[in-house]
């Protein structure tokens, strides 16, 4: 994809995306910050896969501001796809597509933690194009744009490489979210030289890989709003992501699970070979 076809379908937007985006926290999620009620909470298919009025809310605040910013473009957003699934395929469209997760997180939301946020993605047949990551309650907003970098609260965002020998950080799919082929992939990891943890927000952790805090994530599921803007966003910062078939991770599905993002292409192949890969 040209670098022209970027500036026209993203053209000068990417600050009009940051505002909209803070506008829909502001609007939508943070007024509901520790202020839920038991009414406000719904269990979607189990008792750890919650949303609540502010996901909700905030989706159709970002999904009439996004459209009408990028005539001609659509949404796959987490709420609309779980209403109905069809909507997922317009990643396969022609049509550019914005990536939304409105809450990012809902579980520690939901327990009043800071730790979620707001994730956005803009792409085109399947390529990504620009991200956005915002994190309201710690004032965090980390932007990406394809082959020209990565930002966090306006600050250029390098990932780096482990220290040499340095034991490896790595945040894995929560045991909660994760079956029984996947618990067994990531058994891998427990071995010397690594330390693996359940994942909180996905969209952090991929902030985190972003800026070096974390030297990886091992993920066992594909949803393109979970992954998308983090995806971008590490690569931009110099990282880079593999699935266990060796592959780069793609947002329109069929990948070979767990896959991996890592700061750097030798952590990344790494993690993949503890997992399983060959």
């Amino acid at each position: 994809m040209s670098d022209e076809f970027l500036d026209h379908v993203l053209g000068g937007r990417t600050a009009e995306v940051e505002e909209a985006v803070r506008k829909a926290a502001a609007a939508e999620i943070m007024p509901r910050f520790r202020q839920l009620t038991a009414d406000d909470i719904v269990e979607k298919n189990g008792p750890h896969d919650l949303v609540t009025v502010a996901d909700r809310a905030a989706e159709a605040h970002l999904t009439a501001s996004l459209t009408a910013l990028l005539p001609g473009s659509v949404v796959v957003g987490e709420e609309a796809v779980h209403a109905d699934p069809a909507v997922y395929e317009a990643l396969h469209g022609d049509a550019p597509v914005w990536i939304v997760d409105p809450v990012d997180g809902t579980r520690q939301f939901v327990h009043g933690d800071p730790g979620f946020c707001t994730l956005v993605a803009l792409a085109r047949h399947g390529e990504l194009l620009a991200s956005w990551t915002y994190a309201p309650a710690l004032e965090e907003f980390a932007v990406a744009v394809r082959g020209r970098g990565a930002t966090l609260n306006g600050q250029p965002l390098r990932s780096g490489s482990p220290a040499p020998g340095a034991v490896l950080q790595v945040a894995t799919s929560h045991p909660d979210y994760s079956s029984p082929d996947q618990k067994r992939a990531l058994l891998g990891l427990v071995t010397e030289g690594v330390s693996p943890r359940p994942c909180g927000s996905a969209g952090l952790e991929y902030l985190a890989v972003a800026c070096g805090a974390l030297d990886g994530t091992a993920f066992g599921w594909e949803y393109a709003w979970d992954h998308a803007a983090g995806l971008l966003l590490v690569t931009e910062a110099g990282g880079t992501h593999l699935t266990l078939a060796g592959e780069p991770y793609r947002i329109t599905g069929g990948n070979a699970l767990p896959f991996t993002t890592a700061r750097d292409a030798e952590t990344a192949k790494r993690i993949r070979t503890l997992l399983g890969g060959r």
